[in-house]
C-alpha cells in the first residue's frame, strides 16, 4: 500500500483530534468540559432514552456515562427516570437549565466549524461534508 492509500484514515483522526482541542479551547471558561457537553448534546439529541443506550452511542463504558450524568444531574441539566419496563433501568431527560448551555456549546461549535473551515469557499466546505457523509454512509452500511 502506498503512503496516500494510508493516510486517508490518519488525515481524519488528525483533523478530529484538532477539532476536538478547537472546541476544548473555545468552551475554556465555561462549566462543562468536553465530555459533559458531548454528553449533554447527545441527550438532547435522544430524549427519553435508555442510560445503557446512550453509553453505546456515546462509546464508552456504562460506568463512565453513569459517573457523567451524576454531574449533569448534581448541575441540574439532566433528569433520570426509572424505565417504566426494566426497574434497572434509567431513561435520561432534559432538565429546563439545560438549554441555555446547549445554546452556549452550539456557539462553540459555530467557531470551531469557522476555524475548521475558514479559506475554504462555500462550495469546498459543502463539498467537504457531502463527502464526509457518504464515507459515514459507506462505513455504516
Amino acid at each position: 500500500m502506498s503512503p496516500d492509500q494510508i493516510s486517508l484514515g490518519f488525515l481524519i483522526v488528525d483533523v478530529a483530534k484538532l477539532m476536538r482541542r478547537s472546541f476544548e479551547k473555545h468552551l475554556a471558561g465555561n462549566r462543562l468540559p468536553l465530555s459533559q457537553a458531548r454528553t449533554l448534546i447527545y441527550v438532547a439529541k435522544h430524549q427519553d432514552c435508555r442510560q445503557v443506550d446512550l453509553a453505546d452511542m456515546l462509546e464508552i463504558k456504562p460506568i463512565t456515562l453513569a459517573r457523567l450524568i451524576d454531574k449533569l444531574e448534581l448541575a441540574d441539566l439532566v433528569e433520570r427516570r426509572r424505565d417504566p419496563n426494566d426497574r434497572r433501568a434509567y431513561r435520561l431527560f432534559l432538565r429546563p437549565k439545560a438549554e441555555a448551555e446547549l445554546s452556549t456549546v452550539a456557539l462553540v461549535a459555530e467557531q470551531t466549524r469557522r476555524q475548521a473551515l475558514r479559506n475554504l469557499s462555500s462550495d469546498e466546505a459543502q463539498a467537504l461534508v457531502f463527502a464526509l457523509r457518504h464515507v459515514r454512509t459507506n462505513l455504516s452500511a
